[in-house]
């Protein structure tokens, strides 16, 4: 039997070691974390940082593993590329793995080849970011280079904000870098949503309408995204063609990608974020659901050498969208209220990751997601409707003092 091994073993990550196991491999899981959910699900679990590209080296030659997959998760991306590359197992380039999942290093790449990005500059140095921060034109953003789950970021309009900012980006960074980068004010909905390449080419993509709670701990984590995306197909392609121009210069080859992109005013595109990994908040769950590509079965595959050529475009049927269930201030969970119409008529899935009693974290990164929702609607005006406006349908009722 053939052995893959999967970097961490989250509530988000549970798909896809369930997926390699149904697949009929053996399946091997590890993280510093070993009460994670997704380890039951595996034949077997160690207890190995993934971000310690060593340390996982080492334990990949030592069980001789035949596929190794990142699923939904930015920091462990580099460490399953560099260890299939040192062990010439399937992988897209280290290097661009590398490029793409550290912030400074990506947004340096895209102003190189010509593509549009806001300005930034990363630094080790906070005198050296106040001392240079009279070239950026406010507001900005300050995020750590290699945090996920938008943990970390914030908004400044005041530069007398920035040291403070500085250090609390800091604290989510492991190399212990943050980088600047001017606004981009959107144009409708960031896009999110999930893609696949294959030998290169940027055959799948489903994009998603992405949205968020301006009332939150961290208005900047997604609380949810929403399909289909809404803007015509014209830009639908327009997008396409920018993630096929990178894919291309990078030289990538099969495997998931999860997006953030930003159209501007004028409709230029903004890439964001490239992820070289499946999304999590349930993306590949979903479009499964709407077009019936299974996004975590084609990862198993690329990582393990199988063929995916038989993957090709599918448009999403239907209107969906997954909403992760948060609070807006920290204390104890006494209730979720759920409106029973939209139980009745919108919900497909539930689950909740807390128990009524447990001590919860206001919402400042996506790990502060209490529970997750997958939803149906009768019409794009609804699916916006809802998603824009969730307090009125689902509520955290937090225990009274």
């Amino acid at each position: 039997m053939k052995k893959i091994l999967m970097l961490g073993g989250s509530h988000f990550q549970v798909p896809s070691i369930k997926t390699a196991a149904a697949m009929g491999f053996h399946v091997i899981s590890c993280d510093y974390l070993p009460n994670n959910p997704g380890h039951k699900f595996a034949h077997e679990y160690h207890n190995v940082s993934t971000t310690d590209k060593e340390a996982v080296l080492a334990l990949a030659q030592r069980l001789k593993v035949d596929g190794i997959v990142c699923y939904a998760s930015d920091p462990a991306a580099t460490t399953a590329a560099y260890v299939c590359e040192k062990m010439g197992l399937p992988t897209n380039p280290y290097k661009s793995v590398e490029i793409l999942a550290n912030k400074d290093k990506f947004r340096d790449f895209l102003r190189k080849n010509n593509f549009n990005t806001p300005k930034a500059q990363g630094y080790s140095s906070i005198e050296q970011a106040l001392s240079e921060i009279q070239g950026f034109r406010l507001p900005i953003l300050v995020k750590p280079v290699d945090s996920s789950g938008s943990k970390g970021v914030t908004k400044i309009e005041d530069v007398a904000a920035l040291d403070d900012r500085i250090e609390y980006a800091l604290s989510f960074s492991r190399a212990k870098r943050f980088i600047i980068e001017e606004f981009v004010e959107k144009n409708g909905y960031q896009v999110a949503g999930d893609g696949f390449s294959v030998n290169g080419e940027l055959v799948f993509r489903c994009f998603a309408n992405e949205h968020f709670d301006a009332t939150s701990a961290n208005p900047f984590v997604p609380i949810g995204e929403s399909w289909p995306y809404v803007k015509p197909q014209s830009i639908h392609d327009k997008i396409h063609n920018e993630v096929q121009r990178l894919l291309t210069i990078l030289d990538m080859k099969t495997g998931a990608y999860n997006f953030d992109i930003r159209l501007d005013d004028k409709e230029n595109v903004y890439l964001m974020e490239v992820g070289p990994r499946n999304g999590g908040n349930l993306i590949p769950q979903v479009t499964k659901h709407a077009t019936g590509v299974d996004m975590v079965e084609y990862t198993i595959k690329a990582a393990m050498g199988m063929d995916c050529s038989d993957l090709h475009m599918a448009e999403p049927c239907g209107f969906w969208s997954c909403y992760m269930i948060h609070s807006h201030e920290s204390g104890i969970l006494d209730d979720v209220w759920i409106d029973d119409s939209f139980r009745q008529d919108n919900l497909v899935e539930f689950e909740m990751l807390y128990n009524k009693g447990d001590a919860i974290d206001a919402f400042t990164g996506s790990n502060g997601t209490l529970g997750t929702m997958i939803l149906k609607y009768g019409s794009s005006e609804e699916m916006i409707d809802k998603m824009d406006n969730m307090a009125k349908w689902v509520k955290v009722i937090l225990r009274k003092c």
